[in-house]
């Protein structure tokens, strides 16, 4: 069995032969959350014990044990698996994690903290994000890490109220003591994939998560005297600026350079700060701006804008990330065109150079080099668990059994389950007849 990758489609050229997609979780000497907020003269937004019903609320917590003291045990978000068929799967985070509290970041924004009992601590890299399942709703969506990896088993992700499914549920539905699955850490948006002495972070929205995460680690990992870090953000409004305190509080630390800009005015509040949106004489006022690396994240007209900024601008180094989704599983099916050959609904072949065969339903599918074999495995009326369809969140993950793929992923996927045989079908083209496990 052979995997040929492509090179990823990062906007900073990549080492095509880059073969590790996570790097080993460091020792930090000392405790690293007090050294890291000490530096930062701020913290990370305070972990609360729910009021009452067990949503956010204004009370510190110490432990995850103490949070969940006077709730009604341990709820499961429906039916899942018990969670030790989880652990040991891999080196990464994949269980049934405890939510320990939740904290309102905006109205529509909250962060919530994940206890991962099974592990000593969630070993995972600034940046990077988790797939969260929610089975009741048999739905799965990618999500930012936004704490550092402080080398403890709690870590948290920051949720915007979307219009999908998901988010709702976490916003509204999902309680401490919930545990939900969750799968992880992917992608290559990190710091520490990209090591570089002076740094340029520009967000827009909810994009500014990863963001936090890494400006955290930076601060936890590096000699204070070291830090050149320019972050600018852009909010809708005052009362849009996620982390708003502490960014406030960044501003203050030497070597920290934070801009944050709204388009307008909020109901509450007239802006005294920068007004519109990141434009070219902003990011020229960066000192140093074409040395810099830099991480963009935010919605996609945003970082469009940006990227063309950068490249006028001079700058070489971008990395980006957008958990935006194109289209609705309804616009992909419509898109099907490959026949299935055998099992129900089979039809004549097309022709077509190769068979993919779907081992667990009984299934052929003819597929050419051009078309995923998630795209083949849903035209052959197979319901295969998906999400992204660009290699990012993991969803679609499955067994191939023999033969080859090309497989271009954005680190959806680690080289441990490579290694064991899984793939992407989403990313990933027939470069020979396939057996899969479906």
């Amino acid at each position: 069995m052979r995997y040929v990758r492509s090179p990823f489609p990062l906007v900073a050229p990549e080492t095509p032969s880059r073969s590790r997609f996570r790097v080993p979780g460091r020792e930090i000497v000392g405790d690293a959350r007090a050294v890291g907020l000490a530096v930062a003269a701020a913290t990370s937004p305070a972990a609360t014990s729910p009021a009452g019903d067990g949503r956010a609320g204004a009370t510190p917590a110490s432990t995850p044990a103490a949070r969940l003291r006077g709730t009604d045990g341990l709820r499961d978000t429906g039916e899942l698996r018990d969670a030790d068929e989880f652990r040991d799967t891999d080196e990464g985070i994949t269980g049934l994690a405890v939510c320990t509290a939740i904290t309102a970041n905006t109205h529509d924004v909250i962060t919530i903290e994940l206890w991962t009992p099974w592990l000593n601590r969630a070993d995972f890299e600034p940046g990077q994000y988790l797939t969260v399942h929610v089975p009741e709703l048999g739905l799965d969506r990618c999500y930012s890490i936004s704490s550092a990896p402080f080398g403890t088993n709690t870590l948290t992700i920051t949720v915007k109220r979307q219009a999908g499914p998901v988010s709702a549920y976490l916003h509204d539905r999902l309680r401490v003591g919930d545990r939900l699955h969750v799968d992880g850490p992917y992608g290559l948006f990190s710091t520490s994939f990209h090591p570089a002495r002076r740094h340029l972070f520009v967000s827009a929205g909810s994009g500014i998560t990863p963001i936090m995460s890494m400006v955290r680690a930076l601060l936890a990992r590096n000699p204070p005297e070291t830090i050149d870090i320019v972050l600018l953000h852009s909010a809708s409004t005052p009362d849009d600026i996620v982390f708003r305190t502490e960014l406030d509080q960044l501003a203050e630390v030497p070597g920290i350079t934070v801009i944050t800009m709204c388009s307008r005015d909020s109901a509450t509040e007239v802006w005294s700060g920068p007004r519109g949106r990141i434009r070219r004489d902003v990011l020229e006022s960066v000192t140093d701006l074409t040395e810099r690396e830099a991480f963009v994240c935010g919605p996609s007209g945003f970082m469009d804008t940006v990227r063309s900024l950068l490249a006028e601008a001079g700058v070489s180094r971008v990395h980006e990330e957008t958990f935006a989704f194109a289209t609705t599983p309804a616009q992909r099916l419509a898109r099907r065109r490959t026949p299935a050959t055998e099992g129900v609904g089979a039809t004549v072949s097309a022709g077509l150079p190769f068979t993919v065969e779907f081992a667990a339903s009984g299934l052929s599918v003819d597929c050419d080099a051009e078309t995923t074999v998630l795209d083949a495995a849903l035209a052959a009326g197979l319901t295969v668990p998906s999400s992204c369809e660009s290699g990012m969140c993991g969803t679609c993950k499955s067994d191939l059994l023999s033969g080859e793929v090309e497989m271009s992923h954005e680190g959806g996927i680690r080289p441990k389950e490579i290694a064991a045989g899984k793939f992407l079908p989403c990313c990933s083209t027939p470069l020979s007849d396939l057996v899969i496990d479906r």
